[in-house]
């Protein structure tokens, strides 16, 4: 071990008897670095009361703890593991929206891993496939697409096992994704196609789920130029996206969506041509504002 404030290994280091994290040599080296180590020198008590207080938004408030997480979950049960997994997972999460970090989305993969597996222990089989199909997502960002099927593969499993169609539709639309980034379009599309059927069936409405769907099953039939089954979800898309918006009060990323992809059908089917004029995008977006 080395002394925290002069790095000289020795064989005993005395432990700072409050946070037990920091070891020194001597009081020498203890009063040296008090001025910077008091910053972060808190008890186990104190870092569970504050991870509890932090806002989920504050991110970085989150994460400052995150070196005591171990500490935490010692010689606790499963669902304040899970809990305290979950929390630093999202603000993780949260942290990589913010800056779109490779080592966010890293931490977040063993995190969910993690979860996972406790939540496997739990038998709380839903949230367990949700966790799988959150690792996946974030391995494709990685560009690590072969594990990230394997784990849609898992989540599936565990949806057709449990009958939780929520997880059912999550795990198909990453595979029916990853197939078609793979070249693999007839596979691509069926899954897909599965993904669209388990929409209604979910246990829970989610519309943001059911546009996604959408989005990216449309894009797909375009891609493999079956016109015939893009033209009545197009309307269904625009709709959806409509409606989401009006609840939200603003224009939503997925009504931009539906807007080009409508405009995208007419294009097709006007000059047989999958080229997105401007002026036919524009209109769209005038005729579904004034709607």
């Amino acid at each position: 071990m080395s002394c925290s404030q002069c790095g000289k290994q020795r064989a005993a280091l005395k432990r700072c008897s409050r946070c037990r994290q920091a070891s020194y040599c001597s009081a020498e080296c203890q009063h040296a670095a008090w001025k910077g180590h008091k910053k972060i020198c808190v008890t186990l008590d104190d870092v569970v009361e504050r991870v509890a207080a932090a806002n989920s938004e504050d991110w970085r408030a989150m994460l400052k703890w995150e070196g005591r997480m171990e500490e935490l979950m010692e010689d606790q049960d499963d669902a304040y593991c899970n809990t305290i997994l979950a929390v630093f997972s999202d603000a993780h999460g949260r942290a990589f929206r913010s800056k779109g970090s490779k080592e966010n989305s890293l931490s977040i993969v063993q995190l969910e891993t993690r979860r996972a597996a406790v939540l496997g222990k739990m038998q709380r089989f839903r949230d367990q496939g949700v966790a799988l199909c959150k690792v996946a997502n974030y391995l494709r960002f990685l560009d690590k697409d072969q594990e990230a099927e394997g784990y849609f593969l898992r989540a599936r499993k565990i949806a057709e096992a449990h009958g939780f169609f929520s997880v059912e539709c999550k795990s198909c639309l990453g595979l029916g994704k990853l197939a078609m980034d793979g070249g693999r379009e007839e596979e691509g599309v069926e899954m897909m196609r599965n993904a669209l059927v388990c929409v209604p069936l979910c246990e829970e409405e989610d519309p943001i789920m059911e546009l996604n769907v959408l989005s990216r099953f449309t894009i797909a039939l375009f891609r493999t130029h079956a016109i015939d089954e893009v033209e009545p979800l197009v309307a269904r898309f625009l709709e959806a996206a409509k409606e989401e918006s009006s609840k939200q009060g603003r224009l939503i990323i997925s009504a931009l969506r539906s807007l080009f992809t409508s405009a995208r059908l007419h294009e097709v089917l006007c000059t047989c041509t999958p080229r997105v004029g401007s002026p036919t995008l524009y209109s769209a977006l005038a005729f579904h504002q004034g709607r």
